[in-house]
């Protein structure tokens, strides 16, 4: 049973930074598509960014939202099965719910920051910009 748990979120002013991770257990495949995704109010889940957490390391490789580019940086922690998003330059437009969402295959298809397909989801965590 795969767990996804999100953490560090919270309010922050227009032009901050936060740091969310999300730890995954019950996972036993090697490699798969681990990212971040959020809601607005009113707005459909979307893609922010995701990364291939490959075998070999130099194989991974990230995808970023054309709104977040420059701003974000998100990396994966192999020993501790855990992803990072590093969120700088906040703006409001970021304020969102932020999911944490994992599958073994989604970032070996064409569209890996679409919400469509992720196996795994986890509870969300709030980030709010003022």
């Amino acid at each position: 049973h795969v767990q996804l748990v999100e953490s560090g979120g919270g309010s922050v002013q227009a032009g901050g930074s936060l740091v969310l991770s999300c730890a995954a257990s019950g996972y036993t495949y090697t490699a798969g598509c681990m990212g971040w995704f959020r809601q607005a109010p009113g707005k459909e889940r979307e893609g922010v960014a995701v990364i291939y957490t490959a075998t070999y390391p130099g194989d991974s490789r990230a995808y970023y939202a054309d709104s977040v580019k420059g701003r974000f940086n998100i990396s994966h922690d192999n020993d501790k099965n855990t992803v990072y998003l590093q969120m700088n330059s906040l703006k409001p437009e970021d304020t969102a719910m932020y999911y944490c969402a994992l599958d073994r295959l989604r970032c070996l298809t064409a569209t890996p920051l679409s919400v469509q397909g992720y196996s795994h989801w986890g509870q969300g965590t709030q980030v709010t910009v003022s």
